[in-house]
C-alpha cells in the first residue's frame, strides 16, 4: 500500500514515493518509521509498492551480485524473469497466485514496480508485464488519484519534480494507505520526447 509516481518533462525524469508503512489497517507514525520505497539499481531507480517483504527480498537479491542493467523494456523484463525464478528457488515462501479465483494463466506477484532511467519510465505489473510510458505513470493504492492529478496538471508550467510531488500529495490526501513524507530522485534523460 503506497504511492509511487514517475514524471518525465524538460529533459529529466523524477521518481517520487511516499514513506508510510501499513500493516493491514494499521499504520506506523513517521516519528517511529520511515519506509524507503525507492532504491538505486545500477543506473536506474526502482520504486516498489505492495507487500513490504518484496523490499527485503529485492535488497537481499541485489546484494548478491552485479546490479542488473535496467536500461530498456527488454532488460527490465529479463531481470524480472530472473527475479521470479529467484523467488521460487531461493525464497520459497512465495505463492504462484495471489488470488485463487484469478482466471489468469500467469503468476501474480501481488506487487508493482516503477523504474526510471536515462531512457524513460517503465512499469512492471504484478504479472511481470513491462510497459514504457512517455510522460508519467503511477502505481500503488493511491495511483488513481495521482494519475488524475497528473492528467490535469501535466501541461501546466510546472517542472517534473513539482508535478511528482503534487501527484503524491493527491494520493496522500485521498487514500488512507498513502502518507508520510515524499522522497524524490532525479534522473536526466536522453532524447527530447518530453514536453
Amino acid at each position: 500500500m503506497s504511492i509511487a509516481v514517475a514524471v518525465r518533462k524538460d529533459h529529466e525524469v523524477i521518481l517520487a514515493a511516499d514513506s508510510q508503512t501499513n500493516f493491514g489497517s494499521s499504520t506506523v507514525g513517521a516519528e517511529n518509521h520511515r519506509a524507503r520505497k525507492i532504491r538505486r539499481v545500477g543506473t536506474a531507480f526502482v520504486a516498489t509498492t505492495g507487500w513490504g517483504l518484496y523490499d527485503n527480498i529485492l535488497d537481499h537479491l541485489l546484494r548478491s551480485g552485479t546490479p542488473p542493467r535496467l536500461t530498456n523494456q527488454d532488460a527490465i523484463f529479463e531481470f524480472f524473469l530472473k527475479f521470479w525464478r529467484a523467488l521460487h528457488d531461493r525464497y520459497t515462501l512465495i505463492n504462484d497466485q495471489a488470488d485463487k479465483d484469478n482466471d489468469s494463466p500467469f503468476g501474480d506477484l501481488d506487487a508493482s514496480f516503477l523504474i526510471v532511467n536515462r531512457s524513460g519510465i517503465y512499469s512492471v505489473a504484478s504479472d511481470l508485464s513491462v510497459t514504457e510510458f512517455s510522460q508519467y505513470y503511477a502505481i500503488g493504492s493511491g495511483s488513481d488519484f495521482s494519475l488524475g492529478a497528473l492528467h490535469a496538471l501535466y501541461d501546466a508550467p510546472l517542472d517534473a519534480a513539482e508535478l511528482a510531488r503534487r501527484a503524491c500529495a493527491a494520493a496522500i490526501e485521498f487514500n488512507i494507505y498513502c502518507g508520510g513524507e515524499v522522497e524524490t530522485v532525479r534522473c536526466p534523460i536522453r532524447g527530447r520526447r518530453s514536453a
